[in-house]
């Protein structure tokens, strides 16, 4: 109950700190470029015209389900409203994150320092932003998206097959196992991600470019924070059990 206990606890934290540096750094980067483009979006309505959310944490992960653009539909308003809850979605995606992210690594040994937990990080990058963001680039508001079922399914089977490749790379020693890893990390590419039947938009695509590398550049910097944040906070943890260990080894044995 005590590894359980001070793995959430070091997950909050590190997700807690690591999503607030993410929501400042969109602030500055990503919203507003989100906001320029819901300018070109209602400035050229389509009947029947659909977009998606904004994915938290900068994540390129397909939204839960189609955002229709109606006027009644509610939206946080921008400036402060807006801010709180994008920081809300960011902790919350954070702590998820840090959670799979810290109960991976004690499965396989430990973070064994920051150093670990950077690389920790740098492959989560690779595994839910960067792998998944060749086939489905982040996308702006007013951007035709192919359907979102397919999407979906592409984008976690990328995920999963990234991951697993990642894996067999760093913690094998055999060359099929190797050759098992490649072929993972390049088949969804060869499969290819489902494509939009009209690439048609009124958004330019210098703004969507501009909005592409800020999001790859936010989601480095937050990942490379959360890994490290939490290889540092789980191995403070980790001290404190092996004292308590040796603390309760030491009465026993009297």
């Amino acid at each position: 109950m005590s590894l359980f206990r001070n793995i959430v606890f070091a997950a909050v934290i590190a997700g807690l700190l690591s999503g607030l540096l993410l929501t400042v750094m969109q602030s500055f980067s990503t919203v507003p470029l989100i906001l320029q483009a819901e300018t070109y979006e209602n400035a050229a309505p389509e009947a029947g015209h659909s977009h998606e959310a904004a994915p938290a944490a900068g994540a390129t992960a397909p939204a839960a389900a189609d955002h229709h653009h109606d006027e009644e539909a509610w939206m946080p308003a921008d400036g402060f409203e807006r801010f709180i809850y994008t920081a809300a979605a960011d902790v919350l995606a954070a702590i998820g994150f840090g959670l799979v992210m810290i109960a991976g690594a004690e499965a396989l040994g430990g973070f064994g320092g920051w150093r670990g937990g950077l690389l920790f990080g740098i492959a989560g990058f690779l595994t839910v932003s960067l792998a998944p963001g060749l086939g489905l680039p982040p996308e702006l508001p007013g951007m035709p998206a192919a359907e979102l079922g397919p999407r979906q399914i592409w984008w976690v089977s990328t995920a999963v097959c990234t991951a697993a490749g990642l894996g067999l790379l760093a913690y094998t020693r055999s060359a099929v196992l190797a050759a098992l890893a490649i072929v993972l990390l390049i088949a969804p590419h060869l499969v290819g991600a489902p494509l939009p039947p009209s690439h048609e938009t009124a958004v330019p695509i210098e703004l969507h470019a501009r909005f592409v590398n800020a999001v790859y550049a936010t989601n480095l910097v937050f990942w490379a924070a959360l890994g490290t944040l939490a290889g540092v906070i789980r191995e403070r943890f980790r001290a404190g059990e092996d004292v308590a260990v040796r603390s309760s080894t030491e009465l026993a044995s009297r």
